[in-house]
């Protein structure tokens, strides 16, 4: 970790200075440094997503290296099973991970030239049956209890996900103009909330789902897009089977980071999840009170 953080050795996180000297005595804990100029004490942990937990950090890169090398994630149990662990504990250790997964990049996607995907999805909840949505005669939506998810997928390129309270025109265009350079091929279903957004951009093509059209040509489809979900909800269904609305934005920022990082090895990603954890903080108390 401090190869990967300091490879140029221990820099200060209070002052910045490179001014430090290590303490190896026996009063001192293993991996303790001192600033020379700002007298603080500090290790390779303070100021990353590992600040301040008492979880031997050879659990932690374990822990990071699991995440980062599932295809579809990991659930808490197992991973509470095999760190040696309490539930709690891996519970808030992987919403820390995936803190430091979260794409920090805010350049716009796309550009001239460059197609971009938009689509819209629902995950999580709770599946409503027959049975239940017909009690008492009334008939709830297939969707009922799902959170709707939009994605961003540049072809060829980066995925970016978000949740969002509706799928309609003002949160599609929100979406779309905050991340989507204008200059860019936007590439949609034919959902009416994409319309209106679709005039703002060099072109905007539309596949008709709702007519049983999935493309034309080899240009005209949103299978990009469509291939990202697939993995999305296998992942939520099969191995987190329910996650709640308050905490759905950070599984998305996984399955995010993972598309990201597709041409990558196993090792090669834990590295980019580690140094994205520097600068970072997510307490159990934000955590908790955001369930």
């Amino acid at each position: 970790l401090e190869a990967s953080r300091w490879p140029n050795g221990a820099t200060c996180p209070h002052c910045g200075s490179v001014n430090a000297t290590r303490l190896e005595g026996k009063k001192h804990r293993a991996g303790l440094v001192q600033c020379n100029d700002c007298r603080e004490q500090f290790t390779v942990t303070v100021g990353t997503v590992f600040e301040r937990s008492k979880v031997p950090l050879n659990k932690w890169l374990l822990a990071n290296h699991l995440l980062c090398a599932s295809k579809k994630g990991i659930s808490g149990h197992q991973m509470a099973r095999m760190l040696g662990v309490t539930y709690k504990t891996a519970w808030f250790m992987m919403h820390r991970i995936r803190e430091a997964m979260k794409d920090t990049d805010n350049e716009p996607m796309g550009g001239y030239g460059v197609t971009v995907e938009a689509d819209e999805t629902y995950v999580g909840g709770k599946v409503t049956n027959r049975h239940a949505s017909e009690r008492n005669g009334k008939r709830l939506s297939p969707f009922h209890g799902k959170q709707p998810v939009v994605s961003l997928v540049e072809r060829d390129g980066k995925v970016r996900s978000f949740h969002v309270a509706n799928v309609n025109a003002n949160t599609l265009r929100h979406a779309l103009v905050t991340n989507v350079d204008r200059g860019s091929w936007l590439m949609t279903d034919d959902h009416s909330g994409y319309k209106s957004v679709g005039k703002e951009y060099v072109g905007h093509g539309v596949v008709a789902h709702s007519r049983g059209e999935y493309g034309r040509a080899t240009y005209f489809h949103t299978n990009t897009v469509e291939n990202f979900f697939s993995i999305l909800k296998r992942g939520i269904v099969g191995v987190y089977h329910h996650v709640s609305e308050a905490h759905l934005k950070r599984y998305v920022t996984e399955f995010d980071f993972r598309y990201n990082t597709r041409t990558l090895n196993d090792y090669e990603r834990a590295e980019v999840a580690l140094k994205g954890a520097t600068g970072k903080r997510l307490t159990y108390r934000r955590t908790a009170i955001a369930a």
